[in-house]
């Protein structure tokens, strides 16, 4: 059980880490302008999460949110050869010069489009047609803004830089976090804080809840899992006050709700911990099962139950 457990911790922090690596990406830069090529309705890129599971909730808030954007997916040449990627999605407002008309042209429209930021600026040039669109990119990075990163710790790279301008990181998001007195951060922090909106709010929130110590990691943990206080307070409930954020992390993936531990209750099981919860839905084992196994004459327990279910219980 503990290893499905981990095994699905690692699929959903996989899909975060390949957004957060971005910032180490060599790319080709001369005279302080990095080139590149742009794709956009990308089937490689964008399979990587249609190919995902469309029932859990990371999956549909992506959907939901990637309605009225542009996905663009920015294609870096490596040396010997090999390629990286990088791929976003903007709202139309962020692309200045692009319209949805443009975007969706049944013919094939020229397109000079840019997107505008504190830590640099990227223009593109290509076509569309019906959705898909490709081309190539010039990206300014700003001195300004990596001179104001320094003086604040943080060292920019020109690659950094466009993982800045992508994100659309800003002096003043940075200031908050420090203001925050969040410890230890690196540039890779200021990316996760932006991507999985990590703010000084949140992190008073998840404090109010009983989580005042929460690193980086674990702060974007609570983002991916969708923890904040609503869903703490219907744990809390549910009678399980003091449990940990892995706890809740659990009770989320595993979709533990009030209605199922009132139907699990109602057969007799009570008392229960955060783990016998878990164990339940693993195995889903709800009332059903359950008074199917007391007609059995299995006692009924969380242990029973699931020996029950796996199919090795004995008398």
């Amino acid at each position: 059980m503990q290893q499905n457990y981990q095994a699905i911790i690692r699929t959903f922090f996989s899909i975060a880490f390949i957004i957060i690596t971005i910032g180490s990406i060599v790319i080709v830069a001369q005279d302080n302008v990095i080139t590149g090529t742009w794709k956009a309705g990308d089937s490689e890129w964008n399979s990587k999460r249609k190919d995902k599971d469309k029932d859990d909730d990371f999956d549909a808030d992506f959907t939901e949110k990637s309605k009225d954007k542009v996905q663009l997916n920015f294609r870096y040449d490596r040396e010997k050869g090999r390629e990286n990627n990088f791929g976003s999605g903007f709202d139309y407002s962020e692309l200045k010069g692009l319209s949805k008309a443009q975007v969706e042209s049944a013919s094939a429209t020229n397109v000079n489009f840019s997107i505008n930021r504190e830590a640099g600026n990227i223009e593109m040039q290509g076509t569309f047609q019906n959705g898909k669109g490709s081309g190539t990119y010039r990206f300014a990075p700003s001195r300004s803004f990596a001179s104001a990163m320094q003086t604040r710790g943080f060292t920019f790279t020109n690659e950094k830089l466009f993982t800045a301008t992508a994100l659309d990181l800003t002096v003043a998001f940075v200031d908050d976090l420090l203001t925050a007195n969040f410890k230890g951060l690196d540039t890779d922090d200021l990316f996760k804080a932006k991507i999985f909106k990590i703010t000084p709010q949140f992190m008073s929130e998840m404090a109010a809840i009983g989580f005042p110590n929460l690193d980086m990691e674990d702060l974007v943990k609570a983002r991916i899992f969708k923890i904040d206080a609503a869903f703490a307070r219907q744990i809390a409930d549910m009678g399980f006050k003091n449990d940990s954020l892995e706890s809740l992390v659990k009770f989320r993936i595993f979709k533990v709700t009030p209605e199922f531990l009132s139907e699990v209750q109602a057969e007799g099981l009570n008392n229960l911990d955060a783990e016998d919860v878990v164990k339940l839905r693993i195995f889903n084992i709800n009332g059903e099962f359950i008074r199917q196994a007391r007609a059995e004459n299995v006692p009924v327990n969380v242990e029973n139950l699931v020996q029950k279910k796996i199919g090795v219980w004995r008398k």
